[in-house]
């Protein structure tokens, strides 16, 4: 079943050609984008099936085989991204379809969305998929190029300022990455990440953490760690709802995926763990205190991203099986409530008129349903138990404690203040916009049910990892064991008997 594997990359960039040729047919538009993400969603949960099952699945590009050529791998944690980030852009798609129709698609650049949202995707799982350092910046770069065009959408003041801040930011990560590869190759000769995973150890010490240091930067600065998240908070507010909700949800994740992977795989030795640990620390607190002090909610909700980023890297920094399996399940339990708050924070710009809580009021009595669309999440978000958010805060502490080290236990208390000033903040903006007394009029619009459906469903994803969260704990422990363990990943990537070098031990032994 290796065939599935570069489908998720090439049936999305396949349809954003046909979209552009389409530029003039918005439902042919519509048609290719949503079947080409529902098709990509069932390839995505068939690989996640089959890697829980079969271990990791591999495919060659060019049938040139590893180290040689460029590999694509679907494990389960690259199976289980794409099955979450899957559901999201299918979601995005549906919701900002149906604020289209609702628009009359009234100044929209149809003709350009959509396949710039295709290639968007294909980025996404090409980073997920990527066997080869190299294939992962040209993941990243595929990102850059459609987010670029997503978030300027309009061509306004303030989009077009946001959009030169991410670019100026994704710019010099991109600089930091390529400069990591070029040096990552001059030393090791591969950028072949199972091949590397047994050459780094073997480089001079002072060389291997240069180019660790290289790598945490670039995908510090995507994935918002702190001090390199500022740009955030003004990059996604500006954007349509949609594709803030689909940054949001995903772009940063990418960033803490490339994380995972090269912490797990390439640097096993932990001399970073206390610096990511204080990383961590630093972004739940900052992130967190710059939510509370927020007016409005798409900063408001800017800021708690980044706050619950630190979480992932806590665990990370852990580097034991509970705080990595913990961490991947709180990855995938963020991403589909952050991008629901945002897609309902959109909702709220549509009923009220705007998302300033100064300005905001009285939402309960004029869109009950709204209200209680917002809460579900937000309390999620807040780790209120049983839901998702509090089972993957629970772990991630439970791992802390496990640690027994006295920054650990200082993560632990951050971990906690953090929680409750989510909760505070979320708490807050509920009262301001949906219970006290609006100081203005609301206008006379109503939600489109088109919309509300979509942000709905994303939001009882999030309920339903809770319902399933023994399951998924399960796979993501499996997970973690594989990530911890490297030989299932190196083993199906490199042939048998490849000693790293390109030449397998039956060729010496022939000699």
């Amino acid at each position: 079943m290796s065939w599935l594997i570069p489908l998720p990359v090439i049936l999305p960039l396949f349809a954003a050609g046909f979209a552009l040729a389409m530029a003039k047919r918005p439902k042919a538009q519509l048609a290719a984008s949503v079947s080409t993400l529902a098709i990509v969603l069932g390839i995505a949960i068939a690989l996640m099936v089959i890697t829980h099952s079969n271990g990791p699945q591999v495919v060659n590009l060019g049938n040139w085989s590893a180290p040689v050529g460029i590999p694509l791998v679907a494990d389960r944690l690259s199976a289980l991204m794409l099955v979450v980030s899957s559901v999201v852009l299918l979601g995005v798609m549906l919701y900002s379809m149906a604020q289209g129709l609702a628009d009359g698609d009234e100044g929209a650049p149809v003709a350009i969305y959509h396949p710039t949202y295709l290639v968007l995707a294909a980025g996404v799982s090409n980073a997920f998929l990527s066997g080869d350092l190299f294939n992962l910046f040209v993941g990243f770069e595929m990102l850059l190029a459609a987010s670029f065009v997503l978030l300027t959408l309009g061509g306004t003041g303030a989009r077009m300022r946001a959009g030169s801040i991410y670019v100026i930011v994704s710019l010099l990560s991109s600089m930091l990455f390529l400069t990591a590869i070029a040096l990552t190759y001059a030393a090791t000769g591969t950028l072949n990440l199972a091949q590397l995973s047994q050459r780094i150890p073997e480089l001079d010490p002072g060389i291997s953490l240069v180019l660790q240091i290289l790598l945490l930067v670039a995908f510090a600065i995507k994935a918002a760690v702190f001090p390199l998240s500022a740009w955030l908070p003004d990059a996604y507010p500006t954007a349509p709802a949609p594709v803030t909700a689909v940054f949001a949800g995903l772009l940063t994740k990418v960033g803490v995926y490339a994380i995972i992977r090269t912490q797990t795989l390439l640097f096993t030795d932990g001399r970073m763990d206390t610096v990511l640990m204080v990383a961590a620390i630093a972004t739940m607190i900052v992130g967190i205190l710059g939510a509370v002090a927020q007016d409005d909610i798409k900063r408001l909700l800017s800021f708690t991203l980044v706050s619950h980023i630190g979480y992932m890297i806590f665990g990370v920094s852990l580097a034991n099986q509970l705080g990595l399996s913990s961490s991947i399940f709180y990855v995938a339990h963020h991403i589909t409530v952050q991008t629901a708050l945002f897609l309902i924070a959109g909702l709220i710009e549509r009923r009220g008129g705007t998302t300033s809580l100064e300005k905001l009021g009285s939402l309960t009595k004029a869109a009950p349903a709204l209200a209680i669309l917002f809460f579900v999440p937000a309390m999620n978000l807040g780790g209120i138990p049983p839901m998702s958010g509090f089972l993957g805060k629970l772990g991630l502490l439970q791992a802390g404690v496990q640690h027994q080290t006295p920054l650990a236990y200082v993560a632990v208390g951050a971990g906690l203040a953090a929680s409750l000033l989510t909760l505070y903040a979320i708490v807050k903006a509920w009262n301001k916009a949906f219970w006290q007394e609006a100081p203005r009029p609301l206008p006379e619009t109503n939600v489109p049910r088109s919309m509300f459906l979509p942000a709905a469903g994303i939001a009882s994803i999030g309920v339903l990892l809770a319902v399933v969260a023994g399951p998924l704990y399960a796979y993501t422990d499996a997970a973690s064991r594989d990530l911890h363990a490297q030989t299932p990943y190196v083993s199906s990537v490199l042939p048998d008997g490849e000693r790293g070098d390109g030449i397998s031990d039956e060729v010496v032994e022939d000699e």
